[in-house]
């Protein structure tokens, strides 16, 4: 079998196109075991010749993985099989869960069977490809903003992302009304209008400082768990730690969506507490803590 560089040399001369297809014989075999001519004919729309080489091509690329069961007439992976791609828990678990493909034509299915949290809501449509654009094109977006604290207001905004907390999106940006930046609820925003001016260096992405804070985060088991290796095994802690970093702006969604409890004895004890943050002074200074359970801030803060 060619070594791993020499196959990695081999995959960046072939078309992007064909690569592709050797992704999808090489995903097919790691989680579903097998897959055949007609997998790649239906997927890519190719001829049976043109999928044929595309086997022949992945069995050259790695022969340890894939063999023909004559019986089954189909190609089946191998004893000691190992993916020749890299792959993500994010894009692994959209397509076992939505299918295939990013062309949307068509309807995509499932690929085994599976089940996700109800979804309550979605971003709408035309609201999103608004902020899109203002992101992309570094342009204002002239919103309808409808808070609960304040009800309905106008608001001019300068977005730069987009942020999913678990539960729904938000569009972060500067807050012309306020003065500051802010995470904006996608679904609570109305007649978007774009704005083409200057922006303001002290209005971009770079003068936020909450979103370019980094903090690092380390969550352990609670530890008031009878067995907390069960948890250090779940989350594939390192040395009984998950150490995580992230953006200060998006700290307490990351919290509150892992239901981690962030008092300094951790003294919260509902069954959904599994985590405990260890290493609490980290949030000093952190915007958006109304939303890390058990957090007390330090007096410091408070004044």
């Amino acid at each position: 079998m060619p070594n791993e560089q020499n196959t990695q040399d081999q995959l960046a001369t072939i078309s992007q196109a064909q690569r592709e297809r050797l992704f999808h014989i090489d995903f097919k075999l790691y989680f579903l075991g097998s897959v055949n001519r007609t997998d790649l004919v239906s997927r890519f729309g190719i001829k049976e010749a043109a999928a044929s080489r595309d086997l022949s091509l992945y069995k050259d690329l790695a022969p340890k993985n894939i063999e023909y069961d004559t019986k089954a007439k189909t190609y089946i992976q191998r004893d000691g099989f190992a993916p020749l791609f890299e792959y993500s828990g994010s894009q692994t678990l959209a397509a076992l869960l939505h299918g295939f493909g990013d062309d949307f034509v068509g309807t995509q299915k499932p690929i085994v069977t599976c089940e996700a949290p109800t979804q309550l809501n979605y971003p709408n449509i035309q609201t999103l490809a608004f902020i899109t654009r203002a992101i992309h094109n570094s342009q204002v977006l002239k919103i309808q903003y409808r808070s609960l604290s304040s009800g309905l207001s106008e608001r001019e905004i300068v977005p730069f992302a987009l942020i999913d907390n678990g539960l729904r999106w938000h569009v972060r940006g500067y807050d012309r009304a306020r003065n500051r930046f802010a995470d904006f609820v996608v679904n609570r925003i109305e007649a978007p209008q774009l704005i083409s001016e200057e922006i303001p260096e002290e209005q971009t992405k770079a003068a936020d400082n909450q979103w370019n804070r980094i903090v690092d985060l380390h969550i352990v088991a609670h530890p008031r768990l009878k067995h907390p290796e069960t948890i250090e095994l779940e989350y594939g802690m390192q040395d009984s730690a998950l150490k995580v970093q992230t953006r200060a702006a998006v700290a307490g969604y990351v919290l509150r969506h892992w239901n981690v409890d962030c008092s300094k004895q951790h003294s919260l004890n509902g069954p959904e507490y599994h985590l405990w943050l260890q290493n609490t002074p980290t949030l000093y200074g952190v915007d958006n803590l109304q939303l890390a359970a058990g957090y007390e801030p330090e007096p410091s803060e408070i004044n």
